[in-house]
């Protein structure tokens, strides 16, 4: 299951969990100890999901809310209630418990997340609880508004890198202030931390009369996860994490870190482009091709390009590459929007193809704000001070946009510069980050050509986990199990390691390859 298109995750705001000090937890955080009296009380009202979720209605699931401290240091202060779905196992005799899932972000919704992964969990999904849920602050979860954005600041005809830069930072500036004095937000800002989604994720299971939790979570949600097993590890049921980070990397480390893969995902699908010259027209050899690209950025970086009756400038054209490099069976995809880019770039452009038309209706969605103040949320809310590890003074970004240039001239801007809310966020997190090291069994999956979450970030949580194991597929993708729900090539090794420990709960005897095919090796 990849995490879904979200602007969040279209903009490559995706899998940033910042875990820099070991938190002061209390002897029931650190042992997963009994719930609490709160939890052991409360029972979910099941009853119809709401009209918004036609999927889970049309499966026959039913949905709830499960109430939870704002603030877990207050047990029996103010209240916020978390949605949540099931759909119930099929199969009594081998009813394995529940089984809860994040699709990512941070500031994915995820209430029928679960209810999605059935195809791929095959037979499994008739031995669990399906559970879905939207995490505190977002979707059906006690939403948190900020206050209306005024009307977008458009490309002008020209502009400069400088220009542009100048721009996110208003930008950002601008969310930062809207998202803490609107309301109340000032007062539940401190409280949206991954740390405490993960205490919500224990909260459903106590209120479900659960003793163990099983869990799938990708990306963001991968990580989630891993707090989740430091937090309560006595809990931890059949965990399954798949495209995580490095637990000891700031939120900006971690998108600095991508520069490099990016670039080589870039290499890879500008050879396989040149292969297609004779249907793209893009280069006969890998640099052909990416002079093409560089061609078409270069010059929105003084004239943004106009195409489907807007403009768009060097950094938004950085990022649709970005979120179209991240699968190798989205190579055709970009080869189509980059054609379209050049000829645009060139006035020569009539109508976009369907792959740049959809791109294009993504970022007209009024659905973009919410969206990325979604994200905004627990990257910002993660962390110590400021907030996630992001620098303050915006001309750190313009300073290490500039240096990464030389050997990212692509992506390097956009892995350096983009600056986050969090760079003016006032709301101070309340705890630091979460330290993982710890002996859960988890099974772990991770593409080695991962560009969104580079491969070298999981080995580092691999081996802080020490009981966990490593699938690694051999190919360039973000996210693992279950790629054929989204119409990618599966992985038939993954996919069988992930369901034959939620069966039976046999982790694999050693770390896995699988290679390109699908096949162990």
């Amino acid at each position: 299951m990849r995490v879904p298109s979200t602007v969040t995750v279209g903009l490559g705001l995706a899998g940033l969990l910042t875990a820099v000090v070991p938190a002061a937890a209390t002897p029931q955080q650190a042992a997963g100890g009994g719930d609490s009296a709160a939890s052991q009380r409360q029972r979910p009202v099941w009853g119809p999901c709401s009209a918004a979720q036609a999927e889970l209605r049309a499966a026959g699931a039913e949905c709830a809310k499960v109430a939870v401290p704002l603030d877990y240091a207050d047990p029996g202060g103010r209240t916020i209630r978390i949605a949540i779905s099931r759909i119930k196992a099929t199969s009594p005799a081998g009813r394995r418990g529940i089984l809860l899932s994040n699709p990512g972000g941070p500031g994915g919704t995820g209430l029928a997340n679960t209810l999605a992964l059935r195809p791929a969990l095959k037979d499994v999904a008739e031995r669990y609880d399906l559970i879905g849920f939207d995490p505190r602050f977002l979707g059906e979860s006690s939403p948190l508004r900020c206050a209306p954005a005024g009307a977008p600041q458009r490309p002008g005809p020209v502009t400069t890198p400088r220009e542009d830069f100048e721009a996110s930072v208003r930008s950002a500036r601008d969310t930062a202030r809207r998202c803490h004095e609107y309301g109340d937000n000032a007062a539940l800002l401190p409280h949206a931390s991954t740390r405490n989604v993960a205490r919500d994720m224990d909260a459903i299971r106590a209120a479900l009369g659960e003793p163990r939790l099983s869990y799938y979570g990708v990306s963001y949600g991968a990580d989630l996860g891993a707090v989740y097993t430091q937090l309560f590890p006595r809990r931890a049921g059949r965990v399954v994490i798949d495209s995580s980070t490095d637990p000891a990397a700031t939120q900006y480390e971690l998108f600095q870190r991508a520069g490099g893969p990016l670039e080589e995902g870039l290499d890879e699908w500008a050879g396989w482009a040149a292969r297609h010259h004779d249907r793209y027209r893009l280069g006969r050899t890998g640099g052909q091709v990416r002079a093409t690209v560089q061609k078409v950025l270069d010059g929105a970086e003084r004239r943004p390009v106009a195409v489907g009756g807007q403009r768009l400038n060097a950094p938004v054209l950085r990022l649709l590459l970005r979120q179209l490099v991240q699968h190798q069976e989205s190579d055709a995809a970009l080869a189509a929007v980059a054609r379209d880019l050049a000829d645009a770039a060139a006035g020569e452009l009539t109508e976009p193809g369907p792959e740049l038309a959809a791109m294009l209706e993504l970022l007209n969605s009024p659905d973009l704000e919410d969206s990325m103040v979604g994200g905004a949320l627990f990257m910002c809310g993660d962390g110590g001070w400021p907030a996630g590890g992001w620098p303050k003074d915006p001309e750190t970004y313009w300073r290490n946009s500039v240096r990464s240039r030389v050997t990212q001239p692509v992506f390097g801007p956009v892995v350096n510069g983009m600056i986050a809310p969090c760079a003016f966020w006032k709301a101070q997190p309340r705890e630091p980050g979460t330290a993982i090291h710890n002996d859960v069994p988890v099974l772990m999956l991770q593409a080695r050509r991962d560009n969104n979450v580079p491969y070298d970030g999981a080995l580092a949580l691999h081996r802080r986990l020490t009981g966990s194991r490593l699938v690694t597929a051999d190919i360039r993708s973000h996210g693992v199990y279950g790629r054929d729900i989204d119409g990618h090539r599966p992985v038939p090794c993954a996919d069988d390691a992930v369901n034959d420990y939620l069966r039976d709960g046999t982790l694999p005897r050693r770390d896995i390859t699988c290679a390109p095919t699908g096949a162990a090796r």
